[in-house]
């Protein structure tokens, strides 16, 4: 048990300094030079940098205090101490050796778009492993934890727009604004392909009179089981089958062609599903291990 313990451990700092070199890279290579607040408390260390000459690491940390105070009841202390340190690991790669890496002085669309990318990726990383880099992270995770229907990305979303528009007002362009925007939503496709994209699917909620048949036939075309459900039409008040299955994107095609040949008046729902657990699909021991 220890030696599995230790091998966790290390194998958290290897992710941690990968996930800390491509998120800083993505920062202070690209966003710093064309004068934009890319993410979080990212963004806010940039823009006290460009106001200041503060080094961004240490500024970061500064600004995660309060944060990790209101978000220590939430999280709790397992998972904040794993993201201190990480967050520890983020300010000292950015200042002591991202900072020392050269600047992209091209096209600033161009390095908006590379900020995000590098940034989702290096987020990508810390969040599989069940840890944060700190700052606004912390608020996301929390309001996950509260909120789990709501994608990781799409919280992201919402807190960083706040950032990105004081980042345009502090330097006085609209094109700051706009190359924030980019930044984040290139994070937030980054983010919700990798973590989600992976083990994402469809869901299909199929009302028909011909259930047996209509799962005899998913079977037969994709492999796929099926789930029953009950069901009444609020019109007709007369009983239906529910065919609840879960696919991949791939085999959507198939069941709608299988399932309309069976049943000329199915009614066919189609959602996304962001990830499916068990038989078939990714297990569910694969994420656990990492959870906060």
């Amino acid at each position: 048990m220890k030696k599995e313990k230790f091998k966790e451990i290390v194998w958290d700092f290897v992710y941690d300094i990968i996930g800390a070199l491509l998120f800083n890279i993505g920062v202070f290579c690209f966003a710093v030079n064309a004068k934009f607040a890319p993410v979080g408390i990212s963004g806010l260390s940039v823009i006290l940098n460009h106001l200041y000459g503060l080094p961004m690491g240490i500024t970061s940390i500064a600004m995660n205090i309060p944060v990790i105070l209101i978000s220590y009841k939430i999280l709790g202390k397992r998972f904040l101490f794993k993201s201190a340190k990480t967050m520890l690991v983020f300010a000292i790669l950015l200042d002591l050796v991202v900072s020392k890496f050269p600047m992209y002085s091209g096209n600033p669309f161009y390095a908006a778009i590379c900020t995000g990318v590098f940034s989702g990726l290096g987020l990508t990383i810390i969040y599989y492993r069940g840890a944060s880099s700190g700052g606004t992270d912390f608020l996301i995770m929390a309001i996950r934890k509260l909120f789990p229907h709501l994608s990781i990305g799409q919280i992201t979303w919402g807190i960083d727009g706040a950032v990105v528009l004081i980042g345009g007002l502090v330097f006085h362009n609209i094109d700051a604004v706009m190359l924030g925007i980019f930044a984040t939503v290139a994070t937030t496709i980054v983010i919700d392909k990798i973590m989600y994209g992976l083990g994402a699917g469809k869901l299909l909620f199929i009302v028909t009179d011909c259930g047996e048949a209509v799962a005899k036939g998913i079977g037969d075309m994709t492999g796929r089981g099926a789930t029953f459900l009950s069901g009444q039409g609020s019109y007709s008040r007369d009983d239906k089958q529910v065919v609840m299955c879960a696919c991949n994107n791939r085999q959507v095609v198939a069941i709608r062609k299988a399932v309309h040949e069976i049943d000329k008046n199915v009614f066919l729902i189609i959602t996304e599903s962001n990830e499916v657990f068990g038989q078939g699909f990714k297990p569910m021991d694969e994420t656990l291990s990492n959870s906060y």
